[in-house]
């Protein structure tokens, strides 16, 4: 029972440390940051500058709107575009399908940033993310089908991106709404904490029972013919048991011990830095039926330009 105690004691202390001295100060700032980017509209122009290129491979304007949030805010933050285009008629079943396999394949910041702390490579993962992310889009869409009844160039989604833009636009001062970007970003990294620690805890008893010895002997080999460390073993359980958040913590963990060197992160990472897990999926459901209803297509779509990216960074790395 003691070392039950003790485990859980452990675990608290490394969640709240990661979630206080590693995951608050990143997320603050770089919310403050796009919230700010986002009030003034220039996430918005983005969009709309690149709408026309990346609808070749079924994104509308609004998933670009979705792929920037995930790049560069968290991977909730699309839920509330994925709803928005859950609304819009103008908006077919096939670009909503799209849009979730792109965000579905992309490194998600609230990870992303956190891990850079360690040594991740940012750019790189931020190049392939939207490279396989538009793959990704392409193929759910070809599945889902195209639709006939989508009107290109109406501008009916971007509008309403738009005016969910205005509501804040014009009201508050810079000052004010780098606050409010901050008190999203810690209310973050609060949120963040409870799975931290479930998930250290997890892995902790897991580690204690030998189960991660014995997958290290059994998977660690097979990873290795294909360029993935067999340290990799632990975090990519942890990923598929607990989330991503979670998977984070593990890494950061892994790499300060110097279990993980830098160049076995950044190469693990076009596999395991992306929302394609129990809990991501599950936030993504909650958007709506329609939403629900193409899952499927799109997370198959998902895992094949999940596989080109990982063959990507093992390739770069």
């Amino acid at each position: 029972m003691q070392s039950v105690v003790n485990m859980i004691l452990d675990a608290g202390k490394t969640g709240v440390e990661l979630s206080l001295y590693i995951i608050l100060p990143v997320m603050v700032v770089m919310m403050a940051i796009m919230k700010l980017l986002e009030d003034r509209g220039v996430l918005q122009k983005i969009a709309n500058l690149s709408a026309p290129l990346l609808s070749k491979v079924g994104l509308p304007g609004m998933g670009v709107f979705a792929i920037l949030q995930m790049l560069f805010v968290s991977f909730a933050a699309p839920v509330s575009t994925l709803k928005l285009m859950e609304r819009d008629s103008q908006i077919s079943d096939a670009k909503i399908g799209a849009t979730m396999a792109a965000i579905l394949v992309m490194a998600q910041a609230n990870a992303t940033f956190p891990l850079a702390v360690v040594g991740l490579n940012i750019p790189v993962g931020m190049a392939t993310s939207v490279i396989c992310g538009c793959i990704a889009s392409l193929a759910a869409y070809k599945m889902i089908g195209k639709d006939d009844d989508y009107i290109v160039g109406t501008g009916k989604q971007e509008q309403v991106v738009a005016a969910k833009e205005e509501k804040i636009k014009g009201k508050t001062g810079i000052i004010a709404v780098l606050f409010k970007g901050g008190e999203e970003g810690m209310m973050i990294a609060a949120k963040s904490m409870p799975p931290l620690i479930l998930a250290v805890f997890l892995v902790n008893m897991m580690r204690s029972m030998g189960l991660i010895s014995w997958m290290e002997i059994w998977a660690g080999p097979l990873l290795e013919m294909i360029g993935i460390p067999g340290v990799a073993v632990l975090p990519i359980v942890t990923k598929f048991v607990a989330g991503g958040t979670a998977m984070m913590a593990i890494v950061i963990e892994l790499v300060n011990e110097g279990a993980m060197t830098v160049e076995e992160l950044n190469r693990i990472a076009g596999f395991t830095l992306n929302p394609l897990d129990p809990v991501g999926v599950a936030i993504f459901l909650a958007a709506g039926e329609r939403v629900a209803r193409v899952a499927r297509p799109a997370m198959i779509a998902a895992i094949l330009g999940i596989l080109i990216r990982g063959v990507m960074h093992i390739v770069i790395f």
